[in-house]
């Protein structure tokens, strides 16, 4: 008789992605070729496309408590993550839960605005994620606008993403991925690393491309998933990074706007050839 290794199970608590190439879809197709069992929790349903966002429909914290309990009562997670959360009343709901069930290994995609600009945060929910949920992180990873909103303060150069990262380790997260590819000014994308200790810098080369959609879902899901089959913070981060450099990099050209990024690219690079170029500096 064969014995099967632990399944690791990670969930995603996001906003459902009609077009496929963010939230929920992005999450569970990233846990799937990174091994681990995909569970969800939907707080919200969006229409849109590689176009924009065409309409969002929050559900009721009633649904959301209740989609969590049922997780919570038969299919303990190894490891979650956080998406588009919407309201201060789905955050609160979602803190409470991870509370009670004693649930570790959080990692929170602060979501806030779609690629096209479009709002996904309702502004009163910033301080209640603030307030509730950076605390219980394991991991915290807002790309620049996100850190921006979530610190007050302007980021320009290198010294403020540390700057910033200092800031929301004192929100009470443990590490802080500080994502680097808002970052125009830069021939490569340089992603901030911090642990309340040190700071660690990962580059990668700047691909010129306009299907870029879901890149933060992705990066941080593929976090969350190698969290859950017992990797270190610095060990899934890394292979995060190459993670999404390859989904990048591999583009399947799809849709008439900012396409989704390929899923595919980083196991199936991995049964033939090594990852795309990425530097990792200390």
């Amino acid at each position: 008789m064969a014995f099967l290794a632990k399944v690791s199970k990670a969930l995603t608590i996001a906003g459902s992605d009609c077009g496929g190439g963010a939230g929920i879809q992005a999450d569970l197709k990233t846990f799937q070729e990174l091994g681990a069992y995909g569970m969800s929790v939907i707080t919200a349903v969006t229409a849109q496309n590689t176009l924009g966002v065409q309409g969002v429909y929050p559900m009721e914290a009633a649904a959301v408590i209740r989609q969590l309990d049922s997780i919570g009562e038969d299919l303990t997670p190894d490891a979650i993550k956080t998406g588009m959360l919407f309201s201060a009343e789905i955050i609160q709901a979602v803190s409470a839960k991870v509370k009670q069930y004693g649930w570790k290994n959080l990692v929170i995609d602060p979501v806030m605005v779609a690629k096209g600009g479009s709002s996904l945060l309702q502004q009163e929910a910033i301080q209640s994620l603030i307030k509730h949920l950076i605390p219980l992180a394991l991991v915290t990873t807002p790309n620049i606008p996100e850190a921006e909103l979530l610190t007050r303060m302007p980021i320009r150069t290198l010294h403020d993403r540390e700057e910033a990262a200092k800031r929301i380790i004192q929100m009470g997260s443990q590490y802080v991925v500080i994502k680097g590819g808002h970052d125009t000014g830069k021939d490569g994308i340089i992603d901030l690393v911090y642990d309340g200790g040190h700071f660690a810098y990962m580059e990668s080369k700047r691909i010129d491309t306009q299907h870029t959609h879901g890149t933060g879902c992705t990066y941080s899901a593929a976090v969350t998933a190698e969290l859950a089959s017992g990797k270190t913070v610095d060990e899934a981060v890394r292979t995060a990074k190459g993670f999404i450099q390859a989904a990048i990099e591999d583009q399947l050209s799809i849709g008439g706007g900012h396409g989704p990024t390929n899923h595919f690219a980083y196991q199936r690079r991995m049964r033939g050839a090594a990852t795309g170029p990425q530097r990792f500096l200390q």
